[in-house]
């Protein structure tokens, strides 16, 4: 690939390469801008390997093949055209994702990969091409004070179960997303969970994406860091210690995309996620660097209350997030409230 890059590098202009030499070293840490580069296979690539696809199987994917593995970030303006120029495209390979796609296990568990397994430790990228330095910051989202509830297994009066979703069981006023919430622009909330409790207040994403995360250099977004907790256990802080980058959550046309940006797989559910009449639990896993659709409106129109087994009916517009810990038939972990942390969304619909 090194010839096929060389020639590359040769058709970037200065600050092109600049900013390609930070996006590498930082190694995607914060949201950069486009490198754009001119449409068409490079000089001396056999292979005849689109930019982008060389560039990230350069310094993200050795095993990549194909753009249509790839899926452009939201935060992207130079994917098709879309910077208003056609003669030229993006390159830089923390604009893209691998796709998640689920493998041959049927229901109730789906395993989300399109590569080997995630190494224990993260790789340096090769930066034997570039020359570069990287300076880095800390900046996190605000959120409000903490908020926390325990729902407990138990079946409440007029049969509805507290045990899972705070939105249809629990009395707390703040986790009601009404009609006001979708005028003024919030198209879902967030709640942060330990185990069976709630940390931190709702927090509202009026933004078509939101970064959640622990540790994000020249990141915003709902920062986990910034919520205390009164206890919280070892197991509970050591998986904390793998959130890491999070993940970027983002409304896209047709559905909510997730993104893992972090180092260690992501674990979702959702209605969407299930196929029409599914009576099991469906359980993606997403590895760091991938993507996944986690929400689709059209397959959430025709469907009515979401039936989790043994923990009684959910919110159906509802996204259920475990960092590194994953759940369902599988685990020992039966439900999403044994996991440590998880992050719970709450999407606005029209009343």
């Amino acid at each position: 690939l090194k010839p096929a890059a060389h020639a590359l590098f040769k058709k970037l202009k200065d600050e092109e390469l600049e900013l390609l030499v930070q996006v590498v070293e930082s190694r995607g840490a914060w949201e950069s801008g486009c490198v754009l580069a001119p449409r068409g296979d490079p000089r001396g690539v056999k292979q005849g390997l689109p930019p982008q696809v060389l560039l990230c199987r350069l310094f993200r994917w050795p095993d990549l093949h194909q753009s249509h593995e790839l899926k452009h970030l939201c935060y992207c303006a130079g994917g098709q055209g879309a910077c208003g120029d056609l003669a030229v495209l993006c390159c830089n390979p923390h604009h893209f994702s691998r796709l998640a796609v689920p493998e041959s296990p049927p229901p109730p568990y789906l395993k989300a990969s399109c590569g080997p397994p995630w190494p224990d430790e993260p790789q340096q990228p090769s930066t034997q091409l570039l020359e570069s330095s990287y300076n880095g910051g800390d900046r996190c989202g605000k959120t409000g004070p903490p908020h926390s509830t325990a729902p407990c297994h138990t079946q409440q009066a007029g049969g509805c179960w507290a045990g899972l979703n705070p939105w249809l069981c629990s009395p707390l006023p703040d986790t009601s997303l009404s009609w006001s919430t979708v005028k003024d622009g919030c198209w879902c909330k967030l709640a942060y969970w330990e185990y069976r409790t709630r940390v931190g207040r709702l927090y509202a994403v009026h933004e078509a994406s939101v970064n959640v995360f622990c540790e994000l250099p020249r990141g915003s977004g709902f920062c986990l860091a910034q919520l205390p907790a009164a206890y919280r256990s070892r197991a509970v802080r050591r998986a904390r210690g793998k959130i890491g980058q999070g993940l970027l959550l983002s409304r896209e046309p047709g559905g909510i995309w997730a993104y893992n940006r972090g180092e260690h797989p992501i674990f979702v559910s959702s209605p969407t996620l299930s196929p029409p009449g599914a009576c099991g639990l469906t359980v993606l896993k997403v590895l760091p660097g991938y993507s996944a659709k986690v929400f689709d409106y059209e397959w959430a129109g025709d469907r009515g209350g979401w039936q989790l087994p043994g923990e009684g009916p959910c919110d159906p517009h509802s996204i259920r997030i475990s960092f590194a810990k994953g759940w369902g038939p599988c685990y020992s972990r039966q439900f999403i409230t044994s996991c440590p942390c998880w992050l719970e969304v709450l999407l606005s619909q029209p009343r």
